[in-house]
């Protein structure tokens, strides 16, 4: 706050780089929230498509169809669906500061109340609180940028930033999902099955202790709750394709 209150008296930091110095360690969280979700989706998915044929089928050549098939048409799925998400959430956030551009406009007093209770919330009274609502106000972009951080609990989404996203998702989820493809191309069916199981479970146990270790939280604690999450999910598709190998065969 101190350093808001000097920047916009002095006016020697504009306020947009105040708040791209703030959303800097946000990015960061960002594009490894980014490799997480592609990586994982990736793994879970495809290994529970190849599990599934594995299971009804036996046939190693129809695994690898299968596999790859899900490869490349989840990863492009998540890539696009990342990137889209992100619009809508611009979008969203453009006719929210255009919504509070028209309320500064038209209900100005209404306005200048919600800074100040934001504030006093903060715990600033007297004086202070009342040269910290007329910083605010005196400049409507200010006013707008607060209103949306700290009331909407918003932030401006970069739209060449969603473009990065999308592809850091895609690629994760191709090198994710390749993962538990790799033992099908040299051992037998009911052991790749297996190796693939462990092998996946070994990378999202990486994962989330990773994670853990770059935000919060026990790395060993974090990595095997995604380990077990994600194996859980996969062995679905194993069940799914046990259930149906019987049909299957009648046919």
């Amino acid at each position: 706050m101190e350093r808001l209150l000097r920047t916009q008296v002095t006016g020697d930091e504009p306020w947009n780089r105040v708040l791209q110095h703030k959303s800097d360690p946000h990015k960061q969280a960002s594009a490894l929230r980014d490799v997480i979700l592609g990586g994982q989706d990736g793994l879970v998915n495809v290994l529970g498509v190849i599990l599934g044929v594995a299971a009804a089928t036996g046939d190693t050549q129809l695994v690898l169809v299968a596999g790859l098939a899900a490869t490349f048409a989840e990863s492009v799925s998540m890539g696009a669906v990342a990137y889209t998400s992100s619009l809508a959430d611009a979008s969203y956030y453009e006719s929210e500061r255009e919504r509070e551009y028209r309320h500064i406009r038209h209900t100005p007093h209404l306005e200048r109340d919600e800074v100040r209770a934001l504030y006093r919330k903060k715990g600033f009274e007297g004086a202070i609180l009342d040269h910290i609502v007329d910083i605010i106000t005196a400049n409507q972009d200010v006013w707008v940028a607060v209103m949306m951080a700290e009331e909407h609990q918003l932030a401006p989404i970069d739209r060449p930033h969603a473009l990065r996203s999308a592809v850091v998702v895609g690629v994760a989820a191709v090198i994710g999902s390749l993962i538990p493809i790799v033992p099908f191309l040299f051992l037998p069916v009911g052991t790749s099955s297996w190796v693939a199981v462990l092998l996946t479970s070994a990378v999202l146990f990486g994962a989330g202790a990773l994670k853990a270790r770059l935000t919060v939280g026990r790395p060993w604690k974090s990595g095997l709750e995604m380990a077990i999450i994600g194996t859980v999910c996969a062995l679905v598709g194993y069940a799914v394709g046990a259930i149906l190998k019987a049909p299957l065969g009648a046919g």
